[in-house]
């Protein structure tokens, strides 16, 4: 039996596998971790991840139909209606007549709505369990998941991709 290779850079003895694995378990914890610090501090706002999540991808300035907003989270327009009539009820959007087919409701967010949402985006996008790394400590972890996510680094790695909500095939949980 021949013993594993080290791998160049990394800690000796363990292979490939059993080195990804851990990448893979840690990567996991992390995320579970930073999911449940945001689900905390949208609790303290009063909604639920799935609600926050609806709310996060309506544009402020931009009307929606409900059917559209369905198709950005990916679920079926059957189940938008809940989510939308909590949304209503806490004040952060109405239901208006669309303004390119009456026949339709938009939705169209509040003011208190967009006060909500900007909080939303800040805790969707903040997370304090990366705070100890330094500048380009964070750089590199950014290059580095763009890299196994997408198959290599785009060309601006400090720019946020904004095709991420309509990439075919790629579920995005409530």
């Amino acid at each position: 039996m021949t013993q594993p290779t080290p791998i160049p850079g990394g800690p000796p003895g363990p292979d490939r596998t059993v080195l990804a694995g851990g990448v893979v378990r840690r990567l996991l914890h992390l995320a579970a971790a930073i999911r449940h610090h945001m689900d905390l501090e949208l609790a303290e706002l009063g909604l639920t991840p799935a609600v926050a999540r609806a709310l996060d991808e309506l544009d402020p300035d931009q009307p929606l139909p409900a059917r559209s907003l369905a198709a950005r989270l990916n679920c079926d327009r059957s189940n938008i209606t809940a989510l939308v009539d909590k949304l209503e009820d806490a004040g952060l959007v109405e239901r208006r007549p669309d303004p390119t087919d009456r026949r339709l409701k938009a939705l169209v967010v509040t003011d208190v709505g967009r006060r909500i949402r900007a909080q939303v985006r800040r805790i969707r996008s903040d997370s304090r369990l990366l705070a100890g790394l330094t500048d380009d400590q964070l750089a590199a972890l950014h290059t580095l998941i763009w890299q196994v996510s997408d198959g290599g680094c785009p060309e601006e790695c400090g720019t946020e991709r904004t095709a991420d909500r309509d990439t075919p095939g790629v579920a995005k949980p409530l």
